[in-house]
């Protein structure tokens, strides 16, 4: 395969991924997306806002989670999140110190 077609095919992927986490399944919730699998939106967000440092692009992060969910965070927040529950945010605190902290 040429590396055209690779970097196609991985975009491809990745648009895939976001629309299923944006569209499919709004139901997910980003704390149990991070506390299960050590990442969430909110990082894959943060990636493409790097990514577009890396190009010298300056991106916010509010403007990079906006790229990446189609809507500002509020509007997030306010059409697909819920409440969690203590349990949740103790299983956060570790999931986000293990797999997050000092590794931006």
């Amino acid at each position: 395969m040429d590396p055209q077609t690779q970097i196609e095919l991985e975009a491809a992927a990745f648009r895939r991924l976001q629309k299923h986490l944006m569209e499919d399944r709004t139901d997910v919730q980003n704390i149990d997306l991070m506390n299960l699998a050590g990442f969430c939106r909110n990082c894959l967000s943060r990636w493409y806002q790097e990514a577009a440092a890396e190009r010298g692009i300056e991106m916010s992060k509010d403007e990079g989670r906006e790229a990446f969910y189609g809507m500002t965070m509020a509007e997030w927040k306010a059409n697909h999140q819920t409440p969690s529950t203590p349990e949740q945010d103790t299983a956060f605190t570790q999931a986000f110190a293990e797999n997050v902290t000092d590794k931006s």
